[in-house]
């Protein structure tokens, strides 16, 4: 069996394409970093960051999350520039008259695509979830943002057939006032127990409930009530659940957001949609590459008499508007209009289109 291997031009492209989107990452990552310090530094300045967790627990982690988002973005610019400034040197012209045809042209394209496809996810699933541990906790520390924990008239389904219900969390006493746990078999309350609190020990992974009051309305035709002062109890509820918001998903490599979504899918928890839409994100994203390079190459392809101008222009213009079609389909999941795995890939599924056609009409 005959291996593959790459050709003279196939090497010539892939080394333009790789080299560009590297240098344009370079170059704008510079740039984005220079008005993000300019933004943040009355921040820094006001809550006394240290220059050392500046530059490692939030830059240098800051870095691939930033590559990573705009890497669409990145791709296609980069397709339009270099292939474009072929273009009009006239190398697309001298590679077609050789013999080769408009679809061999674009296997080292795709190729190169492929490679950037694969970084994209492999930090999208490994590397990202990691770095936004430390970026995510300097935020929080020195940045002035807001983050939102619900504290309140919380409700939670911990095992099928049980529910949690607590009037109010303290995170500086890690205590639940108005403490409810409710078993229901079928249609009806078997067991109702409530606590004036509960707070977490961590040493036995449970809570300790104080003036507590127990109903069981297992047998019989009356309720067997108990009570006490004090009680121990370890049911499937954790002090992690309180501090989770839309934010803390970003912190899971992917073992653990799917162990996320399971667990919350169970629990009836209305959180879970902030943990699909990462999951789709994470897939959706990488496959891009491929959908974009098609385009930029079918689009910047043809020698015109404007230049590269035209095509850059155009080029970045569809550039921005797959990326906010990419955070505007998740409207579509907070309004509950389409399921994640569709409103995440609902742009990937309308460019491709694009990308066919285009693809078509470019030998022409």
């Amino acid at each position: 069996m005959k291996i593959w291997k790459p050709g003279i031009l196939d090497r010539y492209i892939m080394k333009k394409f790789i080299m560009s989107f590297f240098i344009s990452l370079v170059m704008i990552i510079g740039i984005v970093i220079i008005f993000d310090i300019s933004e943040k530094l009355d921040d820094f300045v006001r809550y006394n960051a240290p220059l050392k967790a500046i530059v490692f627990d939030y830059y240098v982690n800051f870095v691939p999350y930033f590559m990573n988002m705009f890497s669409p973005l990145f791709v296609f610019i980069t397709v339009i520039f270099f292939t474009s400034r072929m273009a009009a040197n006239s190398e697309i012209i001298a590679i077609l008259s050789g013999g080769v045809s408009f679809h061999r042209m674009i296997v080292p394209y795709l190729l190169s695509a492929f490679l950037i496809a694969l970084l994209s996810l492999m930090l999208n699933l490994y590397v990202i979830p990691r770095s936004n541990v430390s970026r995510l906790d300097f935020e929080e520390k020195y940045v002035q943002w807001h983050n939102e924990y619900k504290t309140n008239n919380i409700h939670f389904q911990i095992a099928p057939g049980e529910f949690v219900y607590i009037g109010s969390f303290s995170s500086i006493t890690q205590t639940a006032q108005k403490f409810t746990l409710e078993t229901i078999e079928g249609n009806r309350i078997t067991s109702k127990l409530t606590a004036e609190a509960a707070v977490w020990d961590s040493t036995m992974d449970g809570w300790h409930l104080r003036n507590w009051f127990l109903r069981d309305y297992s047998t019989g035709l009356e309720d067997q009530v108990q009570t006490g002062s004090q009680k121990d109890t370890v049911i499937p509820l954790k002090i992690d659940d309180f501090y989770r918001n839309e934010k803390t998903v970003e912190r899971l490599p992917v073992r653990r957001l799917q162990e996320l979504i399971e667990m919350q899918k169970m629990r009836g928890d209305t959180g879970v949609m902030y943990a699909l839409i990462e999951k789709h994100r994470r897939m959706a994203l990488p496959f891009s590459a491929f959908i974009l390079t098609i385009i930029g190459v079918s689009l910047s392809s043809k020698k015109r008499r404007g230049g590269t101008g035209w095509n850059l222009g155009l080029g970045i213009g569809l550039a921005f508007t797959y990326v906010l079609f990419l955070k505007f389909s998740e409207m579509f999941v907070y309004t509950d209009t389409l399921a994640p795995g569709v409103a995440l890939w609902l742009p990937n599924i309308v460019f491709t289109v694009i990308a066919a056609v285009l693809y078509r009409i470019a030998p022409k």
